[in-house]
């Protein structure tokens, strides 16, 4: 393994466009080890796409990786950058029916699960509506999108204490008339089909998501007005939907999955899925293995977090391997 705690650069062996209906394809691609033990990534976003080092989670030799980007975003089409694409048909049921698309279409019986922030939430639903599917659960920066957890994003008692600053950046995108509910005033600017209105929020809507994404300051990425846009644009859409998830929420339908071999990790100083959340999902679910990482905020780059989640990879390349709990 590399100097820093995950498996080197790989590029795909192959990859393809998926059709899964309502006019819309997935991006997909393979990497590691054709015969290899299966395993699929889900990315976070919603709306992020996949990045290269995406594939460094998984040790090549052993790991037939299977990653894609969700409805339209990434290569995915059609894009979510162009304000006149529907999301009428991007909700997270249809997109654990495209992750069971993919898996037969590649032929594979079942597959590890690996998600991050949005891909954590992605991942329980599909495992919970799939459990015969999932061999093993990861699952990092656990976020459950009930409304307690909205609330600590987007309005003035939650994380805009730890930023300031870039809170104040993020209301003063918005008149004060309309102040009173950020992530309505932003979805009329987002969705406005005038470039000069919904460039601009969407790149204040992305620079507050990436402002406390990692515990130290990173560099912003410098990505083109249609990422953005997509981006902002999904992460919007099931933002205001409570993430098109059931009203009992995730951790009513654990019990589908508590056989399932689990690992939890959240960082710390997660700003973006505080430790609640791993917490809560851990005490429904006792059996997963449950880490906290006292030098890490919500990036899955992280070094503390990164070593977790590739320690559990590899381990779930052995077959006898079980988690053991990590409180």
């Amino acid at each position: 393994m590399s100097e820093i705690d995950w498996h080197p650069p790989i590029e795909p062996y192959t990859s393809g466009m998926l059709a899964v209906g309502d006019g819309d394809e997935i991006y997909w691609e393979e990497c590691g080890n054709p015969e290899g033990k299966p395993a699929v990534f889900l990315h976070g976003g919603p709306g992020g796409g996949l990045l290269p080092d995406s594939r460094r989670f998984f040790d090549p030799s052993g790991y037939r990786v299977v990653l894609f980007d969700q409805r339209n975003c990434g290569r995915s089409l059609p894009p979510a950058g162009d304000p006149k694409v529907s999301l009428e048909n991007n909700t997270t049921p249809h997109l654990v029916a495209d992750i069971e698309r993919l898996r037969e279409r590649l032929g594979i019986e079942r597959w590890l699960v690996f998600g991050g922030s949005w891909g954590s939430t992605l991942g329980l639903a599909y495992a919970q509506a799939h459990p015969e599917r999932v061999t093993e659960l990861v699952l990092r920066g656990i976020w459950l999108v009930r409304p307690s957890d909205e609330a600590w994003g987007f309005t003035p008692a939650g994380a805009a204490h730890l930023f300031p600053a870039e809170w104040a950046a993020f209301r003063a995108a918005i008149p004060a008339s309309e102040q009173d509910d950020l992530v309505a005033a932003y979805g009329r600017r987002i969705t406005d089909p005038d470039p000069s209105v919904h460039i601009p929020a969407a790149r204040a809507w992305m620079a507050w998501e990436l402002s406390a994404n990692t515990l130290l300051p990173v560099a912003p990425p410098d990505l083109e007005d249609a990422t953005v846009l997509a981006f902002a644009r999904i992460t919007h859409h099931y933002i205001s939907n409570g993430g098109f998830l059931p009203p009992e929420g995730l951790l009513a339908g654990v019990d589908r999955v508590r056989h399932i071999p689990a690992v939890i990790v959240n960082g710390r100083y997660d700003v973006k899925t505080p430790p609640d959340q791993a917490w809560d999902l851990h005490q429904a679910w006792p059996e997963a293995e449950f880490h906290i990482v006292e030098d890490a905020g919500h990036g899955g780059s992280e070094p503390g977090i990164r070593r977790l989640l590739v320690e559990a990879t590899d381990r779930f390349l052995r077959p006898s391997a079980r988690p053991a709990s990590a409180e």
